[in-house]
């Protein structure tokens, strides 16, 4: 008796629709959350407000966006965390290894976007397991 075959291109195709259908329930909050952690992975680090001076630079900030400071004569980028009042504080470096681990993961989810509509596509022609031309 023939069992099924785990990786056949129709179960690989079933496997990556369910991931990605898992990964679109919490979209719109996994953006933010998506940025902080690619922030953490870069090296920024967090800092909760504590002074008054503090709190009032921060209620000033733009919310879930990447800012562009100058401090004591060096460039620092901030990001506001408003849902949990955290600043995330990173430096030139920092700021270029966050571009960098972003751009990648944009490769890596337009490269599965293809290789979904690649699959598909080529189910819909039912050429049978020896492809177009056999």
């Amino acid at each position: 008796m023939n069992k099924p075959n785990p990786l056949h291109p129709r179960y690989l195709l079933l496997m990556i629709m369910a991931w990605a259908a898992a990964g679109l329930v919490g979209c719109a909050s996994m953006e933010a959350s998506n940025k902080e952690s690619l922030l953490t992975a870069a090296g920024f680090r967090t800092r909760a407000p504590s002074t008054p001076a503090q709190v009032a630079l921060y209620d000033r900030m733009t919310p879930y966006k990447i800012e562009r400071r100058v401090r004591h004569g060096k460039v620092v980028y901030t990001f506001a965390d408003k849902k949990n009042r955290l600043v995330y504080m990173g430096g030139e470096n920092e700021y270029q290894r966050y571009k960098q681990l972003g751009l990648q993961q944009s490769i890596a989810q337009n490269e599965l976007e293809a290789a979904q509509i690649n699959e598909e596509a080529s189910m819909d022609w039912d050429w049978g397991p020896w492809g177009l031309w056999w």
